[in-house]
């Protein structure tokens, strides 16, 4: 089965930290192979872990999450939906982070739902998305 949902790095990081029980009750009771994380999301972990050297535990809960989710490549499929998706935020006055946007890019590139506790990503035009958090 392919993955159904893109977990935005906010969510994960929820995850890791077991912040929100609902969350995690909800992440737990389906099927790993639901889940998927932009490699984009990835690079944040570790740019995380890189900011806290010493924290050995955070390092294993990071390696540990992505052994278990399917981390899936930022390609030229994905660059050709973030250019216009770029620009069109920019003309509306709408920009998000840099990395915020590769990730919604790539949600849409996948088709898939990005799950995230974000509201700005919802002026995404055609990004489904949901809220675990509440």
């Amino acid at each position: 089965m392919a993955a159904r949902f893109l977990l935005d790095t906010n969510i994960v990081s929820y995850l890791l930290k077991e912040q929100m029980p609902l969350l995690k009750a909800r992440f737990l009771a389906m099927p790993a192979e639901d889940f998927a994380v932009s490699s984009i999301t990835e690079a944040e972990l570790r740019y995380g872990i890189a900011k806290r050297p010493n924290s050995f535990k955070l390092s294993a809960a990071v390696d540990r999450f992505l052994s278990r989710v399917s981390v899936e490549p930022w390609d030229s499929a994905t660059a050709a939906v973030y250019g216009p998706l770029r620009a069109a935020q920019e003309r509306r006055g709408l920009p998000l982070s840099v990395e915020d946007l590769m990730i919604a890019a790539h949600a849409l590139s996948l088709g898939l739902t990005l799950v995230t506790s974000d509201h700005a990503f919802s002026f995404v035009d055609g990004l489904r998305t949901e809220d675990w958090t509440r």
